[in-house]
């Protein structure tokens, strides 16, 4: 059995859900089909909850309005049966009734994990019913009955296991099954999700659970390019990535795939298949154990970055001093990206603010503390660049018109970063396309 993802793009038109039941059809192999909601839907309901939690109901309720005319005008394009057409319609107006009834109640948190659930049972449900139009078995497995978190907000992969084990269990025959990406249960039993992009962890947590022979990510992209081909002009696919490479440019701002869904493939040895809807014969990348090749594969940004300085010429060298920085981090859960030590001050990176005001009070004792915002992390990826040979010198000489804050080295064989200020960053990509790549 293999998992087969389909992200908001691969299904925001119906010719686009006509191309993905094409895709799903084309070999005999039972797969689980995992899919996101409607391109636009996520972006379009948080802002419904935006305008709920300050109170701004009748701009929510303008908000419902134009999404559910969305739906509509999306149902009556993608099935051609009155029967579809009917049933279609009962689950749009099935899910906008639900959004039009919380205009009633008092907004929370708990509330707007539901609405955010909507888009993904919403685009379920509707390709199970064109599917059901065009004859095709199949069983919608809802992930809300498998797909938990716990009170830290990390998947439960042996309850998942398990759970979709005993729900396959009950299916015997049957070589197709379709559920929601993204959306999850928490530790209270109530709706929560993954996060964004979590429509890809849903996948592969879903392949390690019951051992898939492959996870496929398909996207709008052949594979994961060597750079962002949003901002560079020449750009190509990498045919083999490892885990450990994946998981780096990942990380570190390649949008094509979830930062935290390499994880459950690498521990559980599933392939990850990197794949494009609009040309679905095209090789797409690889990402599996063995790298492949060695030297640079690609490169990839992460904005939203804070840089913190902590300045201490007393305290620095003290025994245990970085640990107590570390523990501030850890407290308020907080990651740190980058970190560079000098005699008397600590540079570190962070991506969140959200916690940032407490974070600073508290290092405060420390020393002088000084941030900078409006920051970019530049990092460049690929099989042991740290031990090939020209890797830095093309690398600095390619940047020496660039103003580099910090640079990370040494921390992984595959992976070289530098902070650079963000109004810089689509300058460095282009500049490091050409000086490790020879494209211009």
């Amino acid at each position: 059995m293999k998992v087969m993802k389909f992200g908001g793009t691969s299904v925001g038109k119906p010719e686009r859900m006509h191309q993905v039941m094409e895709l799903i059809t084309r070999d005999e192999e039972p797969k689980i089909v995992v899919l996101s909601a409607l391109s636009g839907t996520t972006n379009a309901l948080v802002a419904i909850g935006d305008s709920l939690s300050k109170g701004e109901k009748e701009k929510a309720k303008a908000q419902i309005d134009k999404l559910s005319e969305h739906y509509q005008e999306f149902i009556t394009a993608l099935v051609e049966k009155e029967d579809a057409l009917q049933k279609a319609q009962a689950i749009v107006h099935e899910h906008f009734e639900f959004l039009h009834i919380i205009l009633k109640i008092s907004f929370n948190q708990a509330l707007n994990k539901d609405i955010l659930a909507q888009g993904e049972l919403l685009s379920t449900k509707l390709f199970c019913v064109y599917l059901e139009e065009r004859g095709i078995p199949h069983v919608l497995l809802p992930a809300l009955d498998f797909m938990t978190i716990d009170a830290f907000d990390e998947p439960q992969i042996g309850s998942i296991k398990v759970k979709l084990s005993q729900i396959l269990q009950h299916h015997p025959d049957q070589k197709l099954f379709i559920t929601q990406g993204y959306i999850s249960r928490n530790a209270k039993g109530e709706v929560d999700n993954l996060k964004r992009g979590g429509s890809d962890y849903s996948a592969s947590l879903i392949a390690a659970a019951i051992q898939a022979s492959v996870c496929e990510i398909w996207t709008d992209i052949n594979g994961m390019h060597n750079n962002d081909p949003r901002v560079v002009n020449k750009t190509f696919p990498i045919d083999q990535l490892s885990f450990e490479e994946a998981a780096e440019l990942a990380y570190f701002g390649a949008k094509i795939l979830h930062p935290a869904s390499i994880w459950p493939a690498q521990t559980y040895n599933i392939p990850v298949k990197l794949l494009n809807t609009m040309e679905p014969d095209a090789k797409g990348t690889l990402i599996v154990q063995e790298a492949g090749s060695k030297g640079v594969k690609a490169i990839a940004a992460k904005d939203g970055i804070y840089a913190i300085k902590i300045k201490s010429s007393r305290m620095l060298l003290a025994y245990g001093f970085l640990r107590k920085i570390f523990e501030v981090f850890e407290k308020y859960r907080t990651p740190i990206d980058m970190i560079t030590t000098s005699e008397v001050a600590v540079s570190l990176t962070i991506d969140s603010a959200y916690y940032l005001k407490a974070i600073l009070k508290e290092l405060e004792p420390f020393g002088t503390v000084e941030i900078d915002d409006h920051q970019s992390i530049v990092s460049i990826v690929g099989n042991e660049i740290t031990h090939t040979p020209d890797v830095l010198s093309k690398l600095f000489a390619a940047l020496s018109s660039v103003p580099v804050r910090m640079v990370s080295y040494g921390g992984s064989r595959h992976n070289v970063s530098v902070l650079i200020p963000s109004q810089h960053k689509v300058k460095t990509l282009q500049l490091l396309n050409e000086g490790l790549f020879g494209l211009s």
